[in-house]
């Protein structure tokens, strides 16, 4: 049974399934293979280019739509009132479904007013386009900022996590806030493997290290990761972290794996980062 995050009213899976680079029919068919597994969160975005396999998988399945977890994220050039509503009704209907359980903003965006932006995703909320609304790739100061904006409650921020990032700055606004945090790229794009610390950890549960570093994350308060995988098998294996738990110590192990160039997604429109203290 996958744990669950209660945030605002909504309960999420704390072990979802990402599909950034999953394109045309390799993204049907891992979401098919993931849902079939036992996973009830997916994950997609405007920006993937992929949510109409991703409606096609998940409406293949044979897996009740309200039995999954669905999110999406809208991009920085639909943040204008009325565009921004306008996207999520397009992507609704390549998800094949009449609306999503939470809509996030992809990027903080400088060229439209936050104001605006946040209005409109509150209007996509009263227009039952999502069940809730969120950011991701928000530092403190946007978040602060949007959650004071908003109406509705914003459930969560989804970021870059994993063992080699320091993202406490991000955490303890979470909690300040009352949101969960979304890991994305959560093995740090397979550098997980080999690192001494995590393999040893690994060896004494029995694990691989990959499994490790989930668990270190959805063992965390608050904390959901969105592992992606390409094939049927390494997404079996992520799921399989649920028959064993880290130790405090090792738990604080891997915690202190983090590095100041640790983060691996920083694009040129990134916002500036926070730096933990």
């Amino acid at each position: 049974m996958v744990p669950v995050e209660e945030i605002h009213g909504a309960t999420i899976p704390k072990l979802g399934f990402g599909t950034w680079q999953l394109e045309g029919d390799t993204a049907r068919d891992r979401v098919k293979d993931a849902l079939d597994i036992g996973y009830r969160h997916i994950d997609t975005a405007q920006a993937y280019d992929n949510e109409e396999y991703v409606g096609a998988g998940i409406q293949e399945s044979g897996v009740a739509r309200d039995d999954i977890w669905l999110t999406t994220k809208v991009w920085l050039d639909r943040f204008k009132q009325g565009d921004l509503e306008q996207s999520l009704r397009e992507s609704l209907v390549k998800l094949k479904t009449d609306t999503v359980d939470l809509a996030l903003l992809h990027w903080p965006n400088h060229e439209v007013a936050l104001k605006e932006t946040i209005e409109a995703l509150n209007n996509a909320k009263r227009e039952g386009l999502t069940r809730n609304i969120g950011i991701s790739n928000f530092p403190t100061q946007w978040m602060g900022e949007a959650v004071e904006l908003s109406e509705a409650p914003l459930i969560v921020n989804q970021v870059e996590f994993h063992p080699f990032i320091d993202q406490r700055p991000v955490l303890d606004a979470c909690k300040k806030y009352g949101m969960g945090l979304t890991a994305y790229c959560p093995i740090a794009q397979a550098n997980v493997i080999g690192n001494d610390t995590i393999e040893k950890i690994a060896d004494r549960h029995g694990k691989s290290a990959v499994q490790v570093a989930l668990r270190w994350l959805i063992q965390q308060d608050g904390v959901i990761a969105i592992p992606r995988s390409s094939s049927r098998e390494h997404a079996a294996s992520n799921f399989e972290i649920f028959d064993f738990e880290l130790s405090d110590d090792e738990m604080a192990q891997i915690g202190a794996l983090h590095t100041p160039d640790g983060r691996i997604v920083d694009p040129k429109w990134a916002p500036a980062w926070d730096t933990a203290a």
